[in-house]
């Protein structure tokens, strides 16, 4: 079925802008302790309010199977609108650590109607070659999850107020983009009641579920990893004296460098197979998530970045991939439903990860911690290796 060659592109711009909600907070987080006397531990926890904020709002859009019966366009404008909204209450003066909380809780509630809505925007579109569209898509994600970390550096020279109004701006934008340029899609089948029962149904499926729980293990070490860089490059300069980073650039650059792994392992995807790239994907983050206490006492300051890089690029490659698998394995009807289910659950176990390493931090010095992060594509990959006939089709 024919369709404008602009869809997918206006997809993935809109996913940037918006997305570039959602680590706002840690582009600033030296900014808010100062201004709002927090503790050294604020990364973790306000990271962990946005995490949870999504799981929340995932949880109950699934149920409402709200991606499913409404125009997903107008949900992912709403969304935008109401995410940006909330992402400026961070500006309020008299803020304190809850209120902070609270505002970073509805952020990520709001983004729950962006990213896996945008994703299945894609596979309204996208029936064939949807891994390579999904490709682009979570790349726009990542770069959107980056990005503060580059404004930060670019708007040094004023307020810190002003990373959050850039991009509670970008998310006002994205979502006009969406719903002006991108009509609801050729394959989307709309469902006409709420069925509380998708969100157990969809688990029936042997094979969803084995995609499903290499997902899961993948996010136990991604969000931990992507909040946690500029704690390890602070970490690695304080333990190597002569070394001097500048941490917002080198942050945006390692977090940011998996917009293009996610795009590569789509095109790779093509001629190795879906499944067996991420497979591969997550073995080699896995591997860097246990060599990582070896880096850390590295003095070439070049081979740890480059290491970081690598792991950077590896711990996002197969996320598009496995989001695939999972379209491709659930009903057409109730697809938006499971997309956000996988996130859901997902997104839970992101705040157990970051949690746990933001806990170890304040009871070790020790850089061992981050080797915790293996358990995740551990998992993940006895989950993946299972032998199941997936439903894939050749052309992804």
């Amino acid at each position: 079925m024919k369709h404008s060659k602009l869809i997918l592109p206006v997809i993935v711009i809109s996913q940037f802008c918006c997305t570039s909600l959602w680590f706002a907070g840690n582009g600033v987080i030296n900014d808010l302790v100062l201004n709002f006397g927090l503790k050294a531990s604020a990364l973790g926890h306000l990271t962990s309010a946005v995490q949870f904020g999504f799981i929340i709002g995932t949880l109950i859009f699934a149920i409402l199977t709200i991606a499913d019966r409404f125009s997903p366009s107008k949900v992912f404008l709403i969304s935008a609108l109401l995410g940006s909204l909330f992402n400026l209450g961070v500006l309020w003066e008299s803020n304190n650590f809850i209120s902070l909380l609270s505002f970073r809780f509805f952020t990520g509630f709001f983004l729950a109607g962006i990213y896996p809505v945008g994703m299945k925007i894609a596979s309204d579109y996208y029936e064939q070659g949807l891994g390579k569209s999904l490709g682009f898509l979570v790349g726009a994600l990542v770069i959107g999850t980056a990005f503060p970390h580059l404004l930060k550096e670019m708007t040094d020279a004023y307020a810190w107020k002003s990373v959050l109004m850039v991009t509670s701006s970008l998310a006002v934008l994205g979502g006009l983009l969406m719903v002006i340029m991108v009509p609801d899609g050729p394959y989307r089948k709309s469902s006409q009641r709420t069925d509380l029962s998708a969100f157990f149904r969809v688990f029936h499926n042997r094979e969803f579920r084995s995609v499903a729980f290499g997902y899961f293990g993948h996010m136990w070490e991604l969000y931990a990893f992507w909040a946690f860089v500029p704690i390890m490059l602070k970490k690695y300069s304080i333990e190597h004296t002569q070394v001097t980073f500048n941490i917002p650039i080198l942050s945006f650059l390692i977090i940011g460098i998996g917009g293009l792994a996610c795009v590569l392992g789509a095109y790779v995807a093509q001629t190795v197979g879906t499944k067996r790239t991420a497979f591969i994907a997550l073995l080699l983050s896995c591997g860097c998530c246990l060599i990582s206490p070896l880096m850390f006492s590295s003095e070439f300051e070049s081979l740890f970045i480059g290491f970081l890089i690598f792991w950077g690029m590896v711990v996002i490659a197969d996320s598009p991939l496995l989001s695939t698998l999972v379209a491709q394995n659930a009903s057409a009807e109730i697809k938006g439903t499971a997309l956000t289910i996988v996130n859901c659950l997902g997104f839970s176990i992101t705040i157990i990860s970051i949690q746990f390493i933001t806990g170890m931090i304040t009871l070790t010095d020790s850089n061992g911690i981050y080797a915790i992060l293996a358990i995740g594509p551990i998992l993940g990959l006895i989950a993946l290796g299972r032998k199941n006939k997936i439903n894939v089709p050749n052309d992804l």
